[in-house]
């Protein structure tokens, strides 16, 4: 199981592979309709293909109820944020359309799909969490469709009125801001998980609602590098943008507008501006029941993961994640330990074993005499 999550990471993000643009239809590329730098345009990401999808036309159930009349923005808040949950095709498009140095010459623009369902973890009225998870068939040339392949995705908790959020500042580090009623009266923030549960980026923006129309539009925030991006790019440090997710009957959009930025001690400097869209449609007779025991098969384990992370950071004011040790990333680490208590239920002594691993990968910037590992031992003695 563990070589198929890693190798749809490498279907989804590996940069070598490119989308094959037959000789009969032409691939239009926003925003470069003169490519005067006669840059190479040509999409990067996923080759593979997939089954054809069957879309579900109809309206979803949540996305009806939202329309309902009378209701509070408070409640219309809530139902757009539960319309995301459901079955979807999605299709990842970047490209940027802007650059801010000498010569620039535009990145090969970014495409990939995945087949995936997002589920309900928790609803607790003013607090809704959200799972991504991928289930994915691929064709071979000749036809044949391979065995599902399961990951877990990303992970997108949402919170009314959220008065501390953890802001990236760049260098693997989240510093936790505490925000005035003013700034969160009416707002929702969102937090997005990476695939392992560590911390991607937290914002806070307001729901618009119109007839017919539900949009989030987030303030601005920093993020580090994409998974897409980080393993080919090496000159800049982090993407500053905002992001907009707006509902329809079928499905929802993800909206990026980000400026990938190199930081010089206090100073900001952007070089490019990209655009990204990420496009749910909602599918019907796709086969889920790989994802759907893989999370009943671990969930122990990641719920054990969440309530760490949720600890670590309400609990400290400056967190820095050390992304690999021993040559092997976090979210390798996490999958293999997912992987090996796929199934069971998890022993107080193995708990204490992941926690402590966890720790490892931590370093607390505002608390550093402070260490799980010590306090474990301390209390195992």
């Amino acid at each position: 199981m563990l070589k198929k999550i890693l190798l749809v990471f490498f279907f989804l993000s590996n940069p070598v592979l490119s989308k094959e643009i037959s000789k009969q239809s032409y691939q239009y590329i926003f925003g470069w309709m003169f490519n005067d730098q006669k840059a190479n345009l040509s999409p990067r990401g996923g080759n593979t293909l997939g089954p054809d999808s069957e879309l579900d036309k109809q309206p979803s159930e949540n996305w009806i109820s939202l329309q309902e009349a009378g209701i509070s923005n408070f409640e219309k808040d809530r139902r757009a944020i539960l319309s995301m949950l459901g079955q979807y095709r999605v299709s990842f498009d970047f490209v940027e359309v802007a650059g801010f140095k000498e010569n620039f010459t535009p990145a090969r623009p970014y495409q990939s799909w995945a087949t995936e369902f997002v589920y309900l973890i928790e609803d607790r009225k003013n607090f809704i969490s959200l799972q991504h998870v991928l289930v994915m068939f691929f064709k071979d040339n000749d036809g044949k469709i391979s065995d599902p392949m399961v990951t877990k995705h990303w992970r997108q908790d949402w919170h009314f009125q959220d008065s501390v959020i953890n802001e990236y500042k760049a260098d693997d580090t989240w510093n936790k801001r505490t925000l005035s009623f003013g700034q969160i009266k009416g707002k929702w923030s969102q937090s997005v998980y990476q695939v392992d549960d560590s911390p991607r980026y937290q914002s806070i923006g307001k729901w618009q609602h119109k007839k017919g129309y539900s949009e989030w539009i987030s303030a601005e925030t920093w993020r580090p590098l994409p998974r897409r991006e980080f393993s080919i790019r090496n000159d800049y440090d982090l993407l500053i943008g905002t992001n907009k997710q707006t509902i329809t009957p079928n499905g929802w959009i993800h909206e990026q507008s980000n400026l990938k930025v190199i930081l010089n001690d206090d100073s900001q400097q952007p070089i490019a501006k990209e655009i990204g869209l990420a496009k749910y449609e909602r599918i019907k007779n796709h086969d889920w029941s790989a994802g759907e025991l893989y999370i009943q098969n671990t969930y122990r384990f990641w719920k054990l993961i969440r309530d760490s992370w949720s600890k670590i950071l309400d609990q400290n004011d400056s967190i820095t994640i050390k992304q690999y040790l021993n040559n092997q990333a976090l979210y390798q680490s996490m999958f293999i330990m997912a992987e090996k208590t796929s199934g069971t239920s998890i022993s107080e002594e193995n708990e204490l074993v992941i926690k402590n691993y966890l720790n490892t990968h931590i370093v607390l910037n505002d608390r550093e005499e402070f260490s799980f590992l010590k306090f474990f031992k301390n209390f195992i003695n």
